[in-house]
C-alpha cells in the first residue's frame, strides 16, 4: 500500500456498514467496497503488474479498481474514452502499461494486450513490457491532459497531494451536507476522480454511478438533456460536478420550467470560462453553483467559491492547503502540493508552478483573464490549441487558410478561406470532414464560416510573415460566430 493512503482506508474501514457506491442495483456498503478493493488488490500483486491503465466505463468496477491500485501502492494510469485512437496508444506506450483494465478489443489486442491465464477477474489484459518508462519516485497516478497539441502529456501525481484537495474540498462543502453525489463527468478525468470519488469517500458520502450514455454526456462534445435530466431525477443527488456547458443545459432546462430535483445542496462548476450571466441567471433560480478553477498539475482544484465565501464572476479563494500569487506579468502562480514531474520531461524544482494563466485578484478572489498562449478551453472543458486544428484543416486542398475559435463554446467554429475562388462550400464541407478524421472529437471543426477575404497584413488579419492576429479575426467574426451559434440546435436543446 502508498503509505500515504493508510489513513484513507483506516477512515473508510471506520465507516462500516454506511452506503459507499450504488450503480443501479448494485450498491455496496464502505465494508463491502474495502472486502472488493482488498480481493482487487491482491489479484494485481499475483499478476505481478506494475503500471495498470484504466479503460472503463464510468461504473463501480471503475472506482474500485482505481482504489484497489492505490491499496495495492500501484500505478493508476486513467485513459479518457474520448481521446483519439492515436492518442490512447500514445498514453499506453508513453506509460509503459502492462496491464489493461477494460474490455478486449482490435486495438488492445494489436498492441499486445490478451487475457492472462492466470487472470480470475474477467476484463483484466496483459503485455509483456521489457522496458519501463521512468517515472518521479512517489507517482502513483498519471493523468493525462486532453492535449494541446496532438500528444497529451502526463502529469505524474502522488498520493498526498491528491488526498490533500479531496481534504479542501470536503472542507468548502461541509456547510451543504453532501450525502448523495452523482458522478457526471468520465471518471477518467482527474475532476470527477478527486471531487466526485474522493471527496465523497472522506465524507462518508454515497456515491451515485452511471454509464456516461445514461447520464447523458457523450464523447467531449455531445450532450443528451432528457437523459440528463432522468438521471437527476433517479439519483436524487445532492452534489454534482458540471461543466460551463452543462450548467447551461441544466439552468435552460429550469428556466422552461422542467423538474429538477430538490435534492441539490451543492453545484460545482469548472473546467472553462462560465459567464457571470449565467451565473446569475442560475441564481435567480436559486440553483446552489459554485464556480472554481483548477489544473491537472495540482491534482485538479486550486480555487472554489463556497456558501460561506462566494462572489460571481471570480473563481473564488484558494484552497486552505495550498497558496496564490501572481507573477510579473500577471500570471497565476501557485505554490503547495504538485505534480512530481512529467512523464518523459526532467524533473523541476521551482518552487512556484506557472500556470500559464492570466489573472487579478478582487480581494481575496481569483478573476481569470485568459491563458497566455493561444490554446482555449471549450465548454466541455476539453483544451485544444487552435494551431493544431489549424494545420490539419490547411492540408486539405480545398483549403487555403484557416482560424479555428472555440473559447467556452459547446462547438468549435472555423473560418476558413478557400484555396480557389471556384472552390464550392460543399468542397470545404468535404475538406473539413476529412481533417475531422484524425482529430479527437472535442478538437474537431463543429461549424465553419467561409471567409469574407483572405487573411492578410493589408486588412491586418496577418502578420506580414503569415502568422494569425487572433485577436483581430475574433473581433472581424465575432458577431458571425456568435450569430451562428444561435442560430444552431445545440443551443435549443440545452
Amino acid at each position: 500500500m502508498w503509505p500515504a493512503a493508510k489513513p484513507l482506508f483506516e477512515h473508510l474501514a471506520a465507516l462500516g456498514n454506511a452506503s459507499a457506491l450504488r450503480e443501479g442495483s448494485r450498491s455496496l456498503s464502505y465494508a463491502q467496497l474495502l472486502a472488493e478493493v482488498d480481493v482487487r488488490s491482491q489479484h494485481l500483486q499475483q499478476l505481478g503488474a506494475r503500471r495498470i491503465a484504466l479503460a472503463l466505463d464510468n461504473g463501480i468496477d471503475w472506482v474500485l479498481w482505481d482504489l484497489a491500485t492505490l491499496h495495492a501502492g500501484l500505478v493508476c494510469v486513467p485513459v479518457p474514452g474520448f481521446f483519439s485512437t492515436n492518442q490512447q496508444v500514445h498514453v499506453l506506450d508513453s506509460a509503459s502499461i502492462d496491464c489493461l483494465i477494460g474490455p478486449e478489443n482490435t486495438l488492445y489486442s494489436a498492441l499486445g494486450f490478451s487475457a492472462s491465464a492466470t487472470a480470475s477477474a474477467a476484463g483484466v489484459l496483459q503485455r509483456p513490457r521489457a522496458l519501463v518508462s521512468e517515472l518521479p519516485v512517489g507517482t502513483c497516478k498519471v493523468t493525462y491532459t486532453s492535449g494541446t497539441t496532438g500528444q497529451p502529456k502526463g502529469v505524474c501525481l502522488d498520493v498526498a497531494t491528491q488526498l490533500a484537495v479531496a481534504h479542501s474540498l470536503v472542507r468548502a462543502s461541509a456547510s451543504c451536507q453532501v450525502e448523495r453525489h452523482l458522478c457526471v463527468l468520465p471518471l477518467a478525468t482527474l475532476l470527477e476522480n478527486i471531487a466526485g470519488i474522493y471527496a465523497p469517500l472522506l465524507a462518508g458520502a454515497q456515491i451515485e454511478l452511471m454509464p456516461m450514455a445514461q447520464v447523458g454526456l457523450l464523447g467531449a462534445s455531445q450532450f443528451d438533456l432528457p437523459r440528463f435530466l432522468t438521471a437527476l431525477g433517479q439519483a436524487q443527488p445532492n452534489s454534482l460536478i458540471l461543466l460551463p456547458q452543462l450548467l447551461l443545459a441544466l439552468v435552460s432546462a429550469a428556466e422552461r420550467g422542467l423538474p429538477l430535483p430538490d435534492s441539490l445542496h451543492f453545484i460545482a462548476v469548472g473546467g472553462g470560462r462560465v459567464s457571470s450571466q449565467l451565473l446569475q441567471r442560475a441564481d435567480a433560480l436559486g440553483l446552489p453553483i459554485f464556480e472554481g478553477y483548477g489544473l491537472s498539475e495540482c491534482a485538479s482544484v486550486v480555487c472554489l467559491n463556497t456558501p460561506e465565501q462566494r462572489r460571481i464572476g471570480t473563481v473564488g479563494q484558494p484552497l486552505p492547503h495550498l497558496q496564490v500569487r501572481l507573477g510579473a506579468d500577471q500570471e497565476v502562480q501557485i505554490k503547495g502540493p504538485r505534480l512530481l514531474g512529467y512523464l518523459g520531461e526532467p524533473v523541476t524544482d521551482e518552487e512556484w508552478l506557472g500556470t500559464g494563466d492570466l489573472g487579478h485578484f478582487e480581494g481575496p478572489f481569483l478573476v481569470l483573464h485568459g491563458r497566455k498562449k493561444h490554446q482555449f478551453i471549450t465548454a466541455f472543458g476539453r483544451n485544444v490549441n487552435p494551431e493544431w486544428v489549424e494545420a490539419e484543416l490547411v492540408q486539405q486542398l480545398p483549403i487555403a487558410q484557416a482560424w479555428l475559435h472555440g473559447e467556452a463554446l459547446p462547438g468549435n467554429v472555423a473560418v476558413l478561406v478557400p484555396r480557389f475562388e471556384t472552390t464550392s462550400d460543399s468542397q470545404l464541407a468535404e475538406a473539413v470532414a476529412a481533417a475531422n478524421q484524425s482529430l479527437p472529437d472535442y478538437a474537431r471543426v463543429h461549424h465553419w464560416l467561409r471567409a469574407e477575404h483572405p487573411f492578410s497584413s493589408s486588412n491586418e488579419l496577418a502578420t506580414s510573415n503569415g502568422r494569425l492576429r487572433r485577436n483581430a479575426l475574433f473581433a472581424h467574426y465575432q458577431n458571425a460566430i456568435e450569430q451562428l451559434m444561435a442560430d444552431q440546435t445545440c443551443y435549443g436543446d440545452a
